[in-house]
């Protein structure tokens, strides 16, 4: 019995140093190698600043740069009561769940038991007597980690919960534009709709002129058809700005976790669009992909794929465990507790797979395949950012050359209603140009509205596309402690 118990802590001792001495299996993560070009390509407008350094303060709550105190509840509210985000969260809680899970599987196991019963010989047989009989100790199990699967499935859980806690500030980005872009919709239907409430106004009074002239006999029928169809016009244009405006509030209240509708007696007072700073700081393109959420998840997400590779590979070595039982089993006669009661077992298992057909094999190569799919999407994940960037610092340069332009023509048009009006009252000229000036003005005035929105909306997309709105209000949970093995790994986030 002696040297059978020095035999086990031989073994023992001998697992633990082979164990902590090897080299995991599988292959070590290296963080993917990206060249990002030094600057963008992109025109910008005077007001950009492409080279400058981002404020990461001002980046964190861009919004607050609209001056929008209406714009900034709402952000704040949509934080706290979105449902996507409430999902993320969970998301977070199961994958932190399933790293405890797999840091466990680095400890023994241990279970207790008790058994009770009763018995009685027959009289024939024995003395006839009854006894009871009591049954109770401890079990315990540990796999020794030889080939390093434990801890390679512990990098895999640890990269897996930081994709998962990036996968929610991508989320908390693409909310805050999102319900900026939608308040701005609102008050850009709002501003159409002022619009032409205004020209039919104008329209009306110019349909009531040609009326009262042609009733005159100065002009002809014509010109009352003409301010007729005018005024049609500009009234069935009205119901596209209400159906706008409408699913705006609606997509808005949506966005806060809230009903259809809620917003509407919040949002029912026109107010002006927006309008972002004069100057934007765009920093350079490394940066950016430092900052956006889904680059970081798809970084982790490849971290997590690489170290699966281990645990499948480790799968096709050889398991040792460690069982071990102590306990007592004795009757309702003499002392419970006494040593001749004590039982107990000691040793050490192998389990090897000598034959299966390929299916270990198999599973490695389903997790090369796999991270090779990670890395393919991590470098497509770069790829679409840079994109996204791109075309956002277009867009918004573009947007403001078009607004420039927009507003000579507003003002030009304004011009023109008036000389071609009197003119017309002086019979001058008859309705067709009043006709052709009126609807340029609502025209040109439509466009510049929709392009007033259009820039602070693209201005919105440039700062989601440079990774702007998680850092100051993405909510802040704690994590367990990285094992050495894990941090290692997660070293190059």
């Amino acid at each position: 019995m002696k040297r059978t118990g020095q035999l086990f802590w031989s073994l023992l001792i001998a697992t633990l140093v082979f164990q902590f001495s090897c080299r995991s299996v599988g292959p070590n993560y290296e963080p993917p190698e990206v060249s990002p070009p030094p600057a963008w390509k992109s025109k910008t407008s005077d007001g950009l600043r492409p080279a400058a350094v981002i404020d990461d303060d001002t980046l964190a709550a861009w919004w607050t740069t609209l001056n929008d105190p209406l714009l900034q509840s709402l952000i704040e509210r949509a934080v706290r009561g979105n449902l996507e985000l409430k999902q993320a969260a969970a998301a977070i809680r199961e994958a932190r769940a399933r790293f405890g899970i797999a840091q466990s599987e680095r400890y023994p196991t241990i279970t207790a038991s008790g058994l009770s019963g009763y018995q009685r010989g027959s009289d024939r047989m024995g003395q006839g007597a009854s006894v009871g009989l009591f049954n109770t100790g401890f079990d315990a199990g540990w796999e020794a980690d030889v080939f390093g699967g434990i801890r390679r499935s512990i990098e895999s859980a640890d990269a897996t919960l930081e994709a998962t806690q990036e996968d929610l500030r991508d989320i908390l980005v693409t909310l805050v534009a999102e319900v900026a872009i939608n308040y701005v919709q609102v008050r850009q239907s709002q501003l159409q709709l002022k619009i032409a409430t205004d020209n039919l106004k104008i329209q009306e009074d110019s349909l009531r002129l040609a009326q009262e002239r042609y009733d005159a006999g100065l002009t002809n029928r014509l010109d009352v058809d003409q301010a007729s169809y005018a005024v049609a016009e500009t009234r069935s244009r009205m119901p596209l700005f209400e159906i706008a405006l409408e699913q705006a509030k609606n997509r808005l209240a949506v966005l806060l976790g809230e009903n259809p509708g809620v917003l509407d007696a919040e949002l029912a007072t026109p107010a002006p669009i927006p309008v972002g700073p004069l100057e934007v700081a765009v920093g350079v393109p490394a940066e950016t992909l430092r900052r956006r959420p889904d680059v970081r998840r798809a970084e982790r997400i490849l971290a997590a794929t690489t170290a699966s590779i281990g645990v499948a590979t480790a799968a096709r070595y050889p398991a040792f465990n460690l069982p071990g039982t102590i306990g007592f089993e004795f009757i309702t006669r003499g002392n419970p507790l006494s040593l001749g009661n004590l039982i107990g077992s000691l040793g050490t298992s192998a389990f090897y797979t000598l034959f299966d057909a390929g299916r270990l094999r198999q599973g490695v190569e389903i997790q090369n395949a796999r991270q090779e799919q990670a890395l393919a999407e991590y470098e497509s994940t770069v790829l679409r950012a840079l994109e996204e960037v791109e075309n956002a610092l277009r867009a918004y340069a573009d947007q403001q050359i078009r607004r420039r332009s927009l507003q000579e023509a507003v003002e030009a048009a304004e011009r023109a209603v008036e000389v071609v009006r009197a003119n017309y009252i002086a019979g001058l000229v008859d309705y067709q140009p009043v006709l052709e000036s009126q609807r340029s003005l609502l025209s040109f005035q439509d466009q510049l509205a929709q392009t007033d929105g259009a820039v602070t909306s693209e201005l919105i997309r440039l700062y989601k596309a440079l990774g702007g709105g998680w850092a100051s209000a993405v909510p802040q949970t704690p994590r367990p402690p990285k094992t050495p093995s894990s941090a290692k790994s997660a070293a190059a986030n």
